[in-house]
């Protein structure tokens, strides 16, 4: 991916926090195209029987040595390598690869996940799509940026479509059934124009763009989220649990377009 040049205004968020993300989720990312569709890549099982690989750990890597050196007092969260404390309001949550089934399978769809959060609060984040060259980031304040395939960041805003006109998606229809939450999803599925399992960071990259109105994570953790929240809400839309708290710690997450945010969660209800 070629640099991305930021606007002024977005160089300057956080104090340079998201353009150090927006870098660093890019070359962390751009790392993972070495495993990519390789047949020889080693897959081994966590202790959740989720799948992790070489490309997973090295580029998590990576970030933290990075964030080491630019950031030293800044505490740190990522999916592989656990929680790391620091001196300051700020914590860097960080998803190397958020869709590692995809990415094993050979399926473009998987993100590196960057977000910025203090005291708890998601203030900024970036989505990145190495093997599209798709980014998105935003910050608060900054509002929502769109790029792909190098072209010059653009503001990225939500679409107005009701969920009868519009696209649901969603990562695994399974994790559904695996809350009990079976009857949720066919509901959901009825009510919206088309569903897809275009999910992970790719289906809020969806909404923040424009291009779908709800995605919706029955089970996820922080680092699923984190990144997420103010991408979709800077686009103009609306992030929250299934009860309707702007939380990224509650195990679970709906962002949507905002028009049918509250219809989402009475369905999900």
């Amino acid at each position: 991916m070629t640099s991305v040049v930021l606007p002024s205004s977005v160089q300057a968020a956080l104090d340079g926090r998201l353009a150090v993300a927006v870098e660093l989720a890019t070359l962390a990312g751009e790392s993972t195209l070495e495993h990519f569709q390789r047949g020889d890549v080693r897959v081994e099982r966590k202790g959740d029987d989720s799948p992790v690989t070489i490309a997973d750990k090295n580029a998590e890597r990576l970030i933290r040595s990075q964030l080491s050196n630019r950031f030293p007092e800044d505490a740190i969260l990522g999916e592989e390598f656990g929680e790391q404390a620091g001196s300051t309001d700020f914590q860097w949550i960080v998803d190397p690869i958020d869709g590692t089934k995809s990415f094993i399978s050979g399926v473009p769809l998987y993100s590196t996940l960057v977000g910025i959060v203090r005291d708890r609060q998601c203030l900024g984040g970036v989505i990145y799509l190495p093997a599209l060259d798709e980014i998105v980031f935003a910050a608060r304040g900054a509002g929502a940026w769109h790029s792909a395939r190098g072209t010059a960041p653009a503001r990225c805003q939500v679409s107005n479509r009701p969920l009868s006109e519009g696209l649901f998606v969603v990562s695994q229809v399974d994790t559904f059934q695996e809350r009990g939450a079976g009857g949720a999803y066919q509901a959901l599925e009825q009510a919206a124009y088309i569903t897809r399992s275009w999910g992970d960071g790719y289906g809020y990259l969806l909404v923040a763009t424009g291009r779908a109105e709800l995605m919706v994570d029955p089970i996820a953790n922080p680092w699923d989220l984190a990144a997420v929240q103010p991408v979709v809400e800077e686009a103009g839309g609306k992030f929250t649990n299934w009860t309707g708290e702007a939380t990224v710690f509650g195990g679970e997450g709906v962002g949507s377009n905002g028009v049918i945010h509250a219809e989402a969660l009475r369905l999900l209800g």
